[in-house]
């Protein structure tokens, strides 16, 4: 009877130590595959957080080349405006209250602006051909407010637009009606707009009669720019 009973739980035992040895490896076998998963999910991110990185690394390069770079435009036309990271017309040129036409006394150095400031982005373009690298220029004629009438202010915020609008647009003409034409350039784009009675750049309230006048940016872009 001892050895029968003893032969028949050894015969219980065993199977169901196989069975269980073998779950287990399944059970092992399931979680290694898991975690090699998650390793290569998780190298794959590295790689790509770390080709971003290079990638980040190497347009700032290009940024902070190209901003050295755009030091030429210093001088007696342009200047850098470092609060809000951008060059600007260091001509001080004004519009009579209400009208858009540039005077006759601001041509001549608006257009030496304009030719210099052409002369300089095509020289830069040439330096940085194949970086993808654009340069965005914006006119942004503006307006001053009726600064002690600020109803009369709200409600001439949309003649203020279109009259900001039309003051950068005069420059542009003035530009191309003198062989200055920016759009033929594929690095260059030029955009002009009319902030009005806003934007920023603008004089203080206490020289708020001098913001008849217009901004001219010049911005840097690596990449592509889209419309």
């Amino acid at each position: 009877m001892n050895s029968s009973s003893k032969r028949e739980s050894n015969d219980f035992f065993w199977p169901s130590y196989v069975d269980l040895m073998t779950s287990l490896f399944v059970v092992m076998l399931v979680l290694f595959v898991y975690s090699f998963k998650l390793f290569k999910d998780r190298e794959r991110e590295l790689k790509d957080a770390n080709g971003e990185l290079k990638a980040k690394a190497i347009e700032l390069e290009q940024i902070t080349r190209i901003r050295e770079s755009l030091r030429r435009l210093e001088g007696q036309y342009f200047r850098y405006d470092p609060q809000n990271e951008r060059y600007e017309l260091k001509l001080d040129v004004q519009f009579k209250a209400g009208r858009d036409e540039i005077q006759e006394r601001d041509k001549p150095a608006l257009l030496r602006a304009g030719r210099l400031l052409q002369d300089r982005l095509r020289s830069l373009s040439a330096s940085s051909r194949g970086q993808n690298v654009r340069y965005l220029v914006i006119v942004e004629g503006m307006a001053a407010r009726y600064l002690y009438d600020e109803a009369r202010t709200k409600r001439d915020e949309q003649f203020a637009y279109q009259l900001s609008y039309r003051r950068a647009l005069n420059l542009l003409n003035l530009w191309s009606q003198n062989g200055l034409n920016f759009n033929r350039d594929q690095s260059i784009e030029l955009i002009i707009g009319g902030s009005g009675f806003y934007g920023t750049g603008r004089y203080p309230a206490s020289r708020e009669g001098q913001n008849k006048r217009f901004l001219i940016q010049v911005i840097p872009k690596v990449g592509r720019m889209r419309a």
